[in-house]
């Protein structure tokens, strides 16, 4: 199946969670306590826009001296030594002098003072037997931040921290407007006066220095502290922008927007920042925020407040534009709301509160908008700031052109700028056209990159077209692979092609005459097939609105009757089980439908006589934030807890499973980011276990075309990204094993192998 054939919105239509927004990761990298002397802006294994990829020397040296002012700090030093001098002078005599009464303080107030000349004469110039430790306990310090000095002590002066070590980023004021856009609200609308008292025009944010707090500032890994510069770069300046950070699962980019966002609300209290999310992560963002807020910033939600109409989402949204805090949206509610047609005046006027007065846009999971025609795209598109910041641990979803819509959505007109005309031009300068009409339109140029990305066999052309396109986006795409996950025990990722019983060959078959021009059928009904042939008949049984009580008892019925193992994945996730329990394992089993998944509970329950909530647990669309963090908690933490069941669209982000060190994935998404993000649920910070992942994929049947499909897409992922890399390899084939050879012993075993056509190993980074 070609990549062509693939719409960027199929992944989601059939599955179970059509109905809940798509609820994709954010873990926040909390990372270990380091000094600051630790924490290194450019570092050799976290370098650059784009990890790994090698950099000229002007960029080196220019990273060195923030925005290339080389001497800056040299100077503010030497002027540092008399500061420190007239500072301690100025504090010692005023805490000296404030105790004084006002009659008497003109007259005695130098003499009080005199003592303290010798002790500053002392501690600038200390004798050689003096001891630091002793200085210490003169004063029982208490430090404040002066922007002139750095952390000083406001009772004897001492310097704790000089300014030029703390992570700091000046620039000069802006001296015209940063608003770029014009919102143009729904004509003949009523209802404006409702409005009074709200402020919605924004405020003029000049470039100010801007300051990481000290706390967030001892957390920061390199990684962070660079990608924090790269938002300062953009949103922070006289012509601010949006960017987007493509930082790996689990590296910490929550963390990182919460710093900037309070350190950005710090320094403009007028600031509104707007985070619109997928709703199943919302409850992670907050208890995150709560963690590291250093300042008591109210955090306002619709669904906490139960504002289901729009006169109870106006009242929330006035609060919110009133008062320095930051709103919460839903992806699916904030499009509902800005690309609703009615024209009450409740309704326009949170349509014009949502557009206008939004300062701060964060897009969490943004590539959730990366199609122009649905609502969501559309809404944010129409949001009037400038300042909008795309966070994604899978940026790649589907194919080019979706990677370029959410680089016209933070940065409109892309291709048009200046600079990205220029490198446009120079990639169509070295493409291969052939069956390609030369066009100069985007769509033909989304066309042609794909084209030399996955035919050319020119490689030395596919590389350079690769450092083209870096070029042309590396001042608005900063790139993280997640180098810390190298820290972990290791990452072992094997596609298993099974052999299917003979039912299931005859049920598959039957299965391609009745849906051949319904590629979609073929892979949701297969997906059971596959698992088990007696679901078959469950598939065309099955309605649309059957409770889950009612599918459990129709499988339990389907299992007295049949043999669980006679269909050969279920035979294969017994097999894993067991293996699991003996070697004091925990298992995950992912899956795009609820009928296998819910077929291999039952299962498990019928043949290890467990429970759900006890030894097994589940978690799907149907489930809310407060069941899905006890599930994740009893199974990391509980000795009990043996397996996890998750639909592969409702374990994305925000969820974590490290408990687990097996993982198995039953079916072939055809988005391979959703399957990325659901291997992260394992391996990411925490995890103390190799992590071992099987694909299955049915040998000779449909799903061995989705699975080809799907690697292709992970292999241009790769070429974008991380091709350096790979620079041996001119295609991206995967490595096929010896069973009996494999590293794995599980695999290795004959109750898992006696199976398996065919073995495959994904090169790791």
């Amino acid at each position: 199946m070609e990549e062509d054939d693939v719409d960027s919105e199929e992944d989601d239509v059939g599955s179970e969670e059509d109905e809940m927004e798509s609820s994709d990761d954010v873990e926040i990298e909390d990372g270990n306590n380091i000094e600051e002397d630790d924490v290194e802006v450019e570092n050799k294994h976290d370098k650059g826009v784009y990890v790994g990829v090698e950099e000229d020397e002007s960029n080196s040296q220019s990273d060195t001296n923030l925005y290339g002012e080389a001497d800056l700090w040299n100077e503010m030093s030497i002027g540092l030594e008399s500061l420190k001098v007239i500072s301690l002078v100025l504090y010692a005599y005023h805490h000296q002098a404030h105790a004084l009464s006002s009659s008497s303080r003109s007259q005695t107030s130098f003499f009080v003072c005199l003592p303290f000349f010798v002790c500053l004469h002392q501690e600038i110039h200390p004798s050689s037997d003096q001891k630091s430790s002793e200085d210490e306990q003169e004063c029982d310090h208490s430090y404040i931040l002066k922007d002139d000095i750095g952390y000083v002590c406001r009772v004897c002066g001492l310097i704790q921290t000089p300014i030029d070590s703390i992570i700091e980023f000046q620039r000069p004021k802006s001296s015209k407007s940063i608003r770029t856009y014009y919102y143009e609200g729904q004509k003949n609308r009523s209802g404006d006066a409702s409005l009074d008292g709200v402020k919605l025009a924004e405020t003029e944010f000049s470039a100010l220095e801007f300051t990481v707090h000290p706390r967030h500032q001892r957390q920061m890994k390199p990684h962070q502290v660079a990608g924090f510069k790269f938002l300062l770069s953009n949103l922070v300046s006289e012509n601010p922008g949006g960017c987007i950070l493509a930082h790996a699962p689990g590296s910490g980019k929550t963390f990182m927007l919460i710093s900037f966002i309070q350190s950005f609300m710090a320094k403009y209290p007028d600031a509104r920042p707007l985070v619109i999310l997928p709703r199943g992560i919302l409850g992670t963002w907050k208890k995150e925020f709560i963690k590291w807020q250093v300042e008591d910033l109210p955090l306002l939600d619709m669904y906490s407040l139960k504002a289901e109409g729009r006169t109870q989402q106006l009242q929330v949204l006035k609060k919110w534009a009133n008062q320095r805090s930051i709103l919460f949206l839903g992806y699916q509610h904030f499009s509902s709301i800005v690309c609703d047609n009615d024209t009450k005046p409740e309704s326009v006027n949170c349509q014009e509160i949502l557009l206008t007065r939004p300062s701060l846009l964060i897009l969490d999971e943004g590539h959730t908008a990366r199609n122009k025609q649905t609502n969501i795209y559309i809404a944010i598109d129409k949001v009037q700031t400038p300042r909008k910041v795309v966070l994604s641990g899978t940026l790649y979803q589907n194919n080019v052109t979706e990677v370029f819509n959410t680089l016209n959505l933070v940065r409109p007109k892309f291709l048009k700028m200046e600079k990205s005309k220029a490198i446009k031009r120079r990639i169509l300068s070295m493409v291969e056209f052939k069956s390609h009409t030369k066009k100069d339109t985007e769509n033909e140029f989304y066309e042609l990159v794909k084209h030399t990305l996955l035919k050319d066999d020119n490689f030395k052309r596919k590389v350079a077209i690769i450092e083209n396109l870096r070029e042309m986006t590396n001042s608005v795409l900063h790139y993280y692979k997640g180098d810390l996950l190298d820290e972990l025990p290791g990452l072992v990722d094997f596609s298993v092609f099974l052999k299917l019983t003979p039912n299931q060959v005859r049920a598959v078959s039957e299965l391609k005459k009745v849906a051949r021009n319904n590629p979609f059928k073929v892979s949701s009904d297969g997906s059971a097939i596959y698992v088990h042939p007696g679901l078959e008949s469950s598939l065309k049984n099955s309605g649309s609105k059957e409770r889950n009580d009612e599918i459990d008892e129709k499988i339990d019925e389907l299992l007295e009757n049949v043999d669980g193992t006679e269909g050969v994945k279920a035979k294969f996730f017994i097999n894993m089980l067991r293996l699991c329990g003996s070697a004091g394992e925990k298992l995950l089993v992912f899956g795009q439908f609820l009928l296998p998944l819910k077929f291999l509970v039952r299962l498990t329950v019928k043949t290890k006589g467990w429970s759900v909530g006890k030894q097994i647990f589940m978690i799907t669309g149907d489930h809310d934030n407060d069941e899905r963090e006890l599930a994740m908690d009893r199974f990391n933490n509980s000795s009990e807890s043996r397996v996890f069941f998750g639909s592969i669209k409702a374990c994305g982000e925000g969820i974590s499973l490290v408990g687990a060190s097996r993982i198995i994935i039953l079916d072939v998404h055809l988005n391979p980011s959703v399957t990325r993000q659901a291997i992260g649920r394992a391996f990411r910070p925490g995890q103390m276990k190799k992590v071992y992942v099987y694909r299955l994929i049915a040998a000779e049947s449909p799903e061995e075309e989705d699975h080809a499909t799907c690697f292709k897409k992970e292999s241009i992922a790769k070429m974008l990204f991380e091709w350096n890399e790979y620079c041996g390899h001119h295609d991206f084939k995967m490595e096929t094993i010896s069973v009996e050879d494999c590293g794995d012993r599980f695999l290795e075993t004959a109750c898992l192998n006696e199976d398996i056509t065919t073995v495959s190993k994904r090169l790791v980074n």
